[in-house]
């Protein structure tokens, strides 16, 4: 018998109770900080937007900080805390939290839920990353644009609260999987630099080779457009494949996410562009990324759409060397947005050997990004398959028999126990 099946007969044979967060925590609101009030050296502080991005579900040390002076107004919290971000563009990613393990209290921005609770830090953390939670924010969460759940209304939400030593063996648990799912991803980083490093040699050995602008090899070029919002009757129903700027990653794009109509079309200056063209991002935090379409499609007024003459180059030689020069495209942004200009972008200068020897650079190009981001082969495909056993079994360890219906989930229980003892032979031998 496994130990965390001892535990459950020992210390809960009749069920594991469930409780509202209302009645094992209290729930505060963050600060005020902004993002412009960083300092080099101060009082450690957490953004509600590093939150998506920048943490990982345990955090003890932070990248930023405030003066002393602006921390005396903002509000903290202290080791084991949760810190969740209660607002985001998307339901997904509100009520994405973190723990704060580290030993000084750290100033926490707006936007976020300070949970202070009694039960074991991990384990709240690791089930409110569960799907169990996830069901039950959809039904809190509301807004169009920005997407909120308020914190009061985080006190009804439910979860199974077992005895402390329950908690930590699951805890035990899903760290293992944690662990190494930490391993694969620290190794696909290194192979993911090795090939930028390879990439970048392969497009820049050889000094003779003549070089020429993207003006010089494009057959042409234009940016997009975005029909007007108020118009719903440019989106709904919608056909025409409509490409926003944050869709471009550094990638093959075959489907976009959104659609607009013939009449958005026709009264915007969105326009369409053949298949196999180099997308590039101009404005904002994309800027500089690029893309390859796959289908014919149209994009917002924030993309600069170029199809390349093919009796000069090839577009995926050419994708890759603009991917190979996102440092320079970001070296020449302007405002205060960040912005790229048209111009500068088409000025931007690329070796261009001939269409036989960019062929073979292609194939080899492709092999190794094969390699870094196939999600069938490799790597990738075992990180994603890691994922997806963590999430399984991380709800099956957080799913337990509610005191009261032994009796209605008893099948229920025999019928995961082999697969209990699976994952924690993985984890554990």
């Amino acid at each position: 018998m496994s130990k965390l099946k001892e535990l459950l007969k020992e210390l809960c044979p009749n069920g594991v109770e469930y409780k509202k967060i209302g009645e094992i925590a209290t729930i505060s609101r963050g600060g005020n900080f902004q993002k412009k009030d960083y300092v080099e050296k101060g009082v450690p502080c957490i953004h509600y937007g590093q939150i998506y991005t920048k943490y990982n579900l345990f955090v003890d040390k932070t990248l930023n900080y405030i003066s002393e002076e602006k921390a005396k107004k903002q509000k903290f919290a202290v080791k084991n805390d949760i810190i969740m971000a209660v607002t985001s563009e998307n339901v997904d990613d509100v009520c994405k939290c973190i723990v704060w393990l580290g030993e000084e209290n750290v100033a926490v921005s707006g936007h976020t839920a300070i949970i202070h609770h009694n039960i074991d830090p991990k384990y709240f953390v690791y089930y409110l990353h569960s799907s169990m939670f996830y069901k039950q924010k959809l039904k809190l969460a509301h807004g169009t644009k920005v997407i909120e759940v308020t914190p009061d209304k985080l006190t009804e939400v439910q979860l199974p609260v077992p005895p402390l030593e329950v908690q930590r063996e699951i805890v035990h648990i899903l760290d293992n999987f944690t662990f190494l799912s930490a391993e694969l991803t620290a190794e696909l980083t290194a192979r993911k630099k090795q090939y930028e490093y390879y990439r970048n040699l392969l497009l820049t050995k050889d000094i003779k080779i003549k070089k020429a602008s993207l003006r010089d090899i494009a057959k042409s070029y234009c940016s997009g457009g975005t029909p007007l919002k108020s118009h719903t009757e440019y989106y709904e129903n919608g056909n025409i494949p409509w490409l926003r700027t944050q869709e471009v990653i550094f990638n093959e794009i075959s489907r976009t996410e959104c659609f607009i109509t013939e009449e958005g079309l026709k009264n915007s200056s969105a326009k369409w562009i053949s298949a196999n063209c180099i997308i590039i991002a101009i404005s904002g935090a994309s800027a500089g990324r690029c893309a390859i379409n796959k289908i014919p499609l149209t994009t917002n007024q924030h993309c600069l759409n170029i199809e390349i003459d093919e009796t000069k180059a090839l577009y995926k030689y050419v994708y890759y060397c603009i991917c190979n020069q996102y440092n320079e495209l970001q070296s020449r942004k302007e405002g205060t947005r960040g912005d790229l200009n048209i111009n500068r972008i088409l000025d931007l200068i690329i070796p261009v050997p001939s269409l036989e020897v960019q062929e073979r650079l292609v194939k080899v190009l492709d092999n190794f990004e094969n390699i870094c981001s196939d999600l069938k082969i490799g790597l990738p495909a075992e990180i994603e398959a890691r994922k997806k056993q963590y999430e399984f079994y991380r709800d099956k360890l957080l799913t337990f028999v509610e005191t009261g219906n032994i009796i209605f989930t008893e099948h229920r229980t025999q019928n995961t126990e082999h697969r209990t003892q699976n994952t924690e032979h993985i984890c554990l031998n």
